[in-house]
C-alpha cells in the first residue's frame, strides 16, 4: 500500500535519527513542521510536558510563573514559525509555477527553432513543416504555456491526420483562439469528431479552414451537429473535401447556429449537388454573409431554384462565385436577374457557367443596379463573343470596376473596339486588370485597333492577350502599336502574350523594355 507524504516524511526522520535524546525530541518537534504542518497545534503541549519534567527541584530557582511565561513565548514563537513555514510553502509554489512557465516558454522556443520558425506567442504558423505525430503530441504539451495564442495553422502536414485529438484535448488552455487552419492534413473521421468536441471549448473561434481533406466527405455531420447557438464563426472553408449531398443537408441544419458567418466556401465539392434543396430557410438567415463561394459544386436545377429564392435575400453579400456550374446558365430560374437586389455586390464570378444570350441579358440588366461592382468574371462563356454590347449600359455605370475577365469568350474585333471606345468616352477609368486571353478569333485589325486605344487605360497594371496553348500566330501587324502603347502605361507591371510569334528584333525590343522599365512581359514563341 502506498504511503502518504506525511508517512514518508516520518520514515525519513526515523532513518536519519535512530536514537534520540530528550533534547532531540524537542528539536524534531520544530524541524518536523514542514513535513506535517497540521500537527503544529500539538507542539506546545509537548514542550510544556518537557519543561515540567525539570520544574521540580529546579537548581536555578525558577518559579512556575517564569516557566509559564517561557511556555507562552515558545508557543508564540511556534505559531509565528508555523505561519512562516506556510508562507514559505506558498512562495515555493509560486516560484515553482514561474519556473515551470519559464521552462515551458524555453521548450516552445526550442520547438519552433527546430522547425525553422520564429516563435510567436499569438500566431502559431506551422504550415508545410513536415510535422510528425510526435511533433503534434509535443505541440499539444506546450499549449498550457501559450495562453495568448489566437491563431493555429497546421496546413499541409499530412501526419496531423489521426493525431488531432492529442491537440484538441488541450485547447482549453488557449481560450483566446480565433483561427484554426487544417488544410490538406489527411483528417480522419476521428479527427472530425475531435473537432466537433472542441467546439464546446474554443468558444471564441472565428475562422475554421478544413479545405482539401478528402476524408471529410460523408462525415461532416460529426462536426456540424456540435455547433451551438451563439457560435462566433465568421469564416468557414470546406473546399474540395468530397462533400456529398448528405453533407450539404447537414450543413443546412448547422446554419441556424452561424448567425455571425461572413464567409462560406464549400467550392470544388462535385458531389454536393442536390444538397441545397432543403436549405432555403436557414441559408436566408445568414444576414451577415458577405462571401459565398459555390464554384464547381455541380449544382442541380433544383438547387438553382433554391438559390434563386435565397441569394437575393442575403442583403450583406459582397462576393458571389458560381463558376463552373453549367446549370447557372441553363436553368430557367432567373438567378442572375435577381442579383439586382444585392446592391453591395463587389464581385460576380460566373466563368464557365454555360451562359446563353438570355442569361447574359439578365445579368446585364441586373448589373445596372450594382454601383459598387469591382470584379466581373465572364470567362469561358462563349456567348459573350459578339454580344459584349449587351453589357454596354452596365459598363458605363460601373465606375468602380477594377477587374474584367473575358478569357476564352469567343470575342471578336467588334468587342475590343467597344472596350476602347468606352475608355475613350471616360468610362472604365479604374480598370486595373483585363484578361483577353484565349480569344483566337480576333483579327489582326481588331488587335491593332485595340492597341491604338490601349494607352488610355492609365490605371492598367495587368493585361493578358495570350493565345490558346495549341496556337501560334505572328503579331507583326500590330506590334508597333503595342510597343507605343506600353510607353503610355506607367502602371502596367505584367503583360501576357504567350504563343504570339516575335521576330529576333521584336524579341530584343521586348527584353530591353522589360529591363529598362522593370516590367514582366511573358512571351514564348
Amino acid at each position: 500500500m502506498e504511503k502518504t507524504d506525511d508517512q514518508n516524511c516520518q520514515d525519513r526522520h526515523e532513518e536519519d535519527n535512530p536514537k534520540s535524546s530528550p533534547f532531540d525530541f524537542v528539536i524534531k518537534q520544530f524541524q518536523g513542521k514542514k513535513c506535517a504542518p497540521e500537527e503544529s497545534k500539538e507542539q506546545p503541549s509537548a514542550i510544556k510536558q518537557f519543561f515540567k519534567s525539570f520544574d521540580i527541584g529546579n537548581s536555578e530557582g525558577k518559579d512556575r510563573k517564569e516557566v509559564e511565561e517561557t511556555e507562552v513565548n515558545n508557543a508564540g514563537a511556534d505559531d509565528q514559525s508555523e505561519k512562516q513555514d506556510l508562507s514559505g510553502e506558498d512562495g515555493l509554489s509560486h516560484l515553482t509555477s514561474e519556473t515551470e512557465t519559464s521552462s515551458g516558454e524555453q521548450r516552445f522556443n526550442q520547438f519552433m527553432e527546430k522547425l525553422g520558425k520564429k516563435p510567436n506567442s499569438k500566431n502559431l504558423d506551422l504550415n508545410n513543416c513536415a510535422l510528425s505525430a510526435t511533433d503534434v503530441t509535443e505541440l499539444a504539451s506546450l499549449l498550457p504555456f501559450l495562453p495568448e495564442l489566437e491563431e493555429i495553422s497546421l496546413s499541409w502536414n499530412g501526419c496531423v491526420g489521426g493525431t488531432l485529438k492529442a491537440l484538441t484535448v488541450h485547447l482549453h488552455h488557449v481560450n483566446l483562439l480565433k483561427v484554426l487552419r487544417l488544410n490538406n492534413c489527411r483528417l480522419t473521421a476521428e479527427d472530425v469528431i475531435s473537432l466537433g468536441e472542441a467546439f464546446e471549448i474554443v468558444s471564441q473561434l472565428e475562422e475554421l479552414d478544413l479545405s482539401w481533406n478528402s476524408n471529410i466527405g460523408g462525415k461532416l455531420s460529426l462536426l456540424t451537429k456540435k455547433l451551438q447557438e451563439g457560435c462566433k464563426l465568421k469564416c468557414l472553408k470546406i473546399t474540395d473535401c468530397n462533400l456529398t449531398a448528405k453533407d450539404g443537408e447537414s450543413l443546412d441544419t448547422a446554419l441556424q447556429h452561424l448567425a455571425e458567418l461572413r464567409k462560406l466556401d464549400i467550392s470544388c465539392n462535385r458531389e454536393i449537388g442536390g444538397g441545397f434543396k432543403a436549405s432555403t430557410a436557414h441559408l436566408a438567415s445568414l444576414k451577415n454573409l458577405e462571401v459565398l463561394d459555390l464554384h464547381q459544386c455541380c449544382v442541380t436545377e433544383e438547387d438553382m431554384t433554391v438559390l434563386s429564392q435565397v441569394i437575393p435575400l442575403l442583403s450583406s453579400l459582397q462576393e458571389l462565385n458560381l463558376s463552373s456550374n453549367k446549370n447557372v446558365g441553363l436553368s430557367s430560374d432567373p438567378l442572375l436577374g435577381r442579383l439586382r437586389f444585392l446592391p453591395k455586390l463587389k464581385s460576380v464570378t460566373i466563368s464557365n457557367c454555360g451562359l446563353g444570350e438570355e442569361s447574359l441579358s439578365s445579368l446585364a440588366e441586373a448589373a445596372l443596379h450594382l454601383p459598387e461592382l469591382e470584379i466581373l468574371d465572364l470567362s469561358w462563356n462563349k456567348c459573350v463573343g459578339g454580344n459584349l454590347k449587351l453589357l454596354l449600359g452596365a459598363l458605363k455605370l460601373a465606375t468602380e470596376i477594377q477587374v474584367f475577365r473575358l478569357s476564352s469568350c469567343n470575342l471578336v474585333a467588334e468587342d475590343l473596339a467597344l472596350l476602347t471606345s468606352l475608355r475613350q468616352d471616360g468610362h472604365l477609368t479604374r480598370l486595373q486588370k483585363l484578361d483577353l486571353s484565349y480569344n483566337n478569333n480576333i483579327s489582326d485589325e481588331g488587335w491593332a485597333v485595340f492597341c491604338q486605344g490601349l494607352g488610355a487605360f492609365k490605371e492598367l497594371s495587368e493585361l493578358d492577350v495570350s493565345l490558346r496553348p495549341s496556337s501560334c500566330r505572328d503579331c507583326g501587324p500590330w506590334f508597333r502599336e503595342l510597343l507605343a502603347a506600353l510607353t503610355q502605361l506607367p502602371a502596367l507591371a505584367e503583360l501576357g502574350m504567350q504563343r504570339w510569334t516575335l521576330s529576333e528584333s521584336q524579341r530584343k525590343q521586348m527584353e530591353g523594355f522589360n529591363q529598362d522599365n522593370k516590367r514582366n512581359i511573358r512571351f514564348d514563341c
